[in-house]
């Protein structure tokens, strides 16, 4: 069973930013009904009160689905709601020239104010909501501006006084104007944040595609000059056995002497790809983590490690911090490495991990990732063990046993 808040503590940072975005627009039409619709029975009769909340409800309604739509066609996810724009327009038009009846027509007191507050606020509400919907800073001015000349033409069959009428129209200028500015400045935000994390995304891959073409280029320059001179010599060697000169047989020596040699640079080069050196893996995972606004705390001392446990390490290191990376939403990781009765201890916590039921990513044991490290491990006769250890904490632990004279050597130094 899920934890309460699981489904927040999956959910990545941009992801996290769109849910708060969009209720903080439905909040929008809770705080409308609250303000204009339940205000409304302590203002006027429960018959007319009723009828001014369900017309309020109805508007917050179609706008709660107006933001919505908006905020999936500024993601690029939906069509432009155009549509549901006019429906809006249509619903604030009706509710408030309902509101203008109710006010001419009604009991006189205070069921005018109840109307006017009704009229004035649907329309500024819709003003802030429909211009979540277009595009451009003329068309959002010309949305606010349309609907403050609406509000106060509508007045007119009030017979109310022209200052009072723009007076009205400014409040819904004003109103509607500092609502669209708050909606517009939360889109940008949610697109400012998707954009900042497509960009940490594709740094990753540039980092990848630079470490491929850095082994591309090692290789081309350790085959092509050998391959080159290989390739002369037994040409020439060919053509020295076609005459039945003695040479041919020092020439192709010689070819399989330079072979052996490339076998061995090209094995140089393949293990200094794959070996990963504990203090440089160290220094990259500080500056991944930061890169990505994770605060990293390392801490420990690598010198005098034997090679191989140093490689060992270092892909756990590696590999640690690929998960981080990938799953959970940490905040804080902390590395640390220590000596511990002739092994080496390295312990990778962190506090974002995934709280999942089996749909996520593993955990535990599982995971092509840890199975892979715990085979590396195994070839030195290190452990790894890995599991959440608290509440959204997950940690991560590799031990390694020294070689006696390296293990005398550093208890030594220490």
């Amino acid at each position: 069973m899920r934890r309460p808040g699981g489904w927040w503590r999956v959910k990545s940072t941009p992801e996290k930013v769109e849910t708060y975005t969009r209720w903080s627009f439905h909040l929008f039409g809770v705080i409308e009904v609250f303000a204009l619709g339940v205000t409304a029975y302590g203002r006027t009769g429960a018959g007319l009160a009723t009828a001014l909340f369900l017309l309020v409800t109805a508007h917050a309604a179609v706008s709660m689905l107006v933001s919505s739509r908006a905020l999936d066609w500024t993601l690029g996810r939906r069509p432009q709601p155009v549509r549901l724009m006019w429906t809006l327009v249509v619903v604030s038009a009706v509710v408030s020239a309902t509101a203008v009846v109710i006010a001419e027509r009604g009991p006189a007191g205070e069921v005018e104010t109840a109307a006017g507050s009704v009229y004035g606020g649907v329309l500024c509400f819709a003003a802030g909501v429909i211009t979540l919907g277009v595009s451009g800073r003329r068309r959002m001015v010309a949305v606010v501006g349309g609907f403050a000349v609406g509000a106060g033409l509508l007045t007119f069959p009030l017979e109310m006084p022209l200052l009072a009428s723009v007076v009205l129209a400014g409040l819904v200028m004003v109103t509607g104007g500092f609502l669209a500015i708050t909606s517009i400045f939360s889109l940008w935000l949610l697109n400012a944040v998707y954009a900042l994390d497509e960009a940490r995304e594709t740094r990753a891959r540039l980092a990848v595609a630079e470490e491929r073409l850095r082994f591309g280029r090692d290789l081309h320059d350790v085959m092509g000059r050998n391959l080159a001179v290989i390739a002369l010599k037994s040409e020439l060697a060919v053509q020295l056995s076609r005459r039945g000169r003695p040479e041919a047989v020092e020439q192709m020596i010689e070819v399989q002497r330079i072979a052996q040699e490339s076998q061995r640079e090209v094995r140089d080069v393949v293990r200094g790809y794959r070996e990963a050196a504990l203090e440089v893996e160290l220094a990259g995972a500080r500056g991944v983590l930061s890169a990505a606004g994770i605060v990293a705390e390392i801490d420990g001392e690598t010198a005098g490690l034997p090679p191989e446990v140093q490689s060992a390490l270092g892909w756990v290191v590696r590999e640690a911090t690929t998960n981080v990376l990938r799953h959970g939403d940490a905040k804080k990781v902390a590395v640390t490495v220590r000596m511990s009765e002739g092994r080496v201890v390295l312990t990778v916590e962190n506090d974002g991990v995934a709280e999942t039921t089996g749909d996520g990513p593993p955990t535990g044991s599982g995971g092509s990732g840890l199975s892979g490290l715990r085979e590396r491990l195994s070839a030195v006769a290190g452990t790894l063990e890995a599991g959440p250890v608290g509440r959204g904490v997950f940690r991560l632990t590799a031990e390694v046993p020294l070689p006696a004279a390296a293990g005398s050597a550093l208890e030594a130094a220490s």
